[in-house]
């Protein structure tokens, strides 16, 4: 059997994605006013907006226990899978990389794990990269290195309304957050090595979605691409943002996804969120 590849809920791959590349995804914990439920199975992004809208509720969000990882490791190579590579959300927005790499300690050398040093589809493009390199008979020194040679080749950027949800979540400042609101504008947001620092700023979402638009094909620069976009109760704002990068990227861009982030993303970056992710092909 191939080397099996594994993830979490972060990655918001679209669902037959998840089926045609065999990806085992673990989910992370949404704790909606001390209501637990599983990201995309008990809990919908949805839900996160509802409880985000009203006043005086709290959302937090937790990583999976390493015991959750180990189940799933042991059950993979159980079924004949010849090794793991497990790859994650940012190891700076989350514990979920650490309770992996517990658990790989625990089970052995057939486990490795990835940190994509981003979220959504940045860690989304890292995964397929390892399972089509797992489906095309790589070893697990070369599932691995195919993951972290996608994390060197993916650019992400996203707007959010506003820093406040970031703020409350501990992922940015209290001044930054200040600032954003003092000046009355509307934060662009990069991870250019794992932790989420403001980009550039904007007086509206239209000229968010524009820079967005902007800064994507910079990052694109002169390679063939595949695109990710994500949004929040936002639909519309994607559905702006792969028109315009369609049009600017014309020749050079290959597959696109658009998927609603879920609701790990929502309890920290709240409504109105429109990302997008860049993957530069080799």
């Amino acid at each position: 059997m191939p080397v099996a590849v594994v993830t979490d809920s972060t990655a918001y791959l679209p669902p037959e994605l998840v089926r045609a590349h065999r990806l085992t995804v673990v989910p992370l914990t949404v704790v909606l006013n001390g209501a637990e439920g599983l990201e995309g199975v008990e809990t919908s992004p949805a839900d996160a907006t509802r409880a985000l809208s009203a006043r005086r509720v709290s959302v937090s969000t937790s990583r999976p226990a390493p015991e959750q990882f180990a189940q799933v490791y042991r059950r993979l190579l159980a079924e004949g899978a010849d090794g793991i590579v497990s790859v994650h959300l940012s190891a700076e927005l989350s514990g979920t990389v650490e309770a992996a790499r517990l658990a790989a300690a625990e089970i052995g050398d057939r486990v490795t794990v990835v940190d994509s040093r981003s979220t959504g589809m940045g860690l989304g493009f890292p995964v397929l990269a390892a399972a089509m390199a797992a489906a095309g008979g790589a070893d697990l020194t070369g599932v691995r290195a195919a993951a972290l040679d996608a994390v060197g080749r993916t650019t992400i950027f996203f707007y959010v309304d506003t820093l406040e949800f970031m703020r409350r979540g501990g992922r940015i400042n209290a001044a930054e957050a200040l600032l954003g609101t003092a000046l009355s504008v509307k934060p662009i947001m990069h991870m250019p090595d794992g932790a989420i620092v403001v980009k550039d700023k904007v007086r509206t979402a239209s000229r968010g979605v524009a820079r967005l638009v902007d800064l994507a094909v910079e990052a694109a620069g002169d390679a063939d691409v595949d695109l990710g976009v994500h949004h929040l109760a936002a639909p519309q704002r994607a559905e702006q943002l792969l028109a315009a990068l369609t049009g600017r990227l014309d020749g050079r861009l290959h597959d696109t996804y658009v998927t609603e982030a879920g609701a790990v993303v929502a309890a920290h970056a709240g409504p109105g969120l429109a990302c997008v992710v860049v993957h530069r092909r080799p």
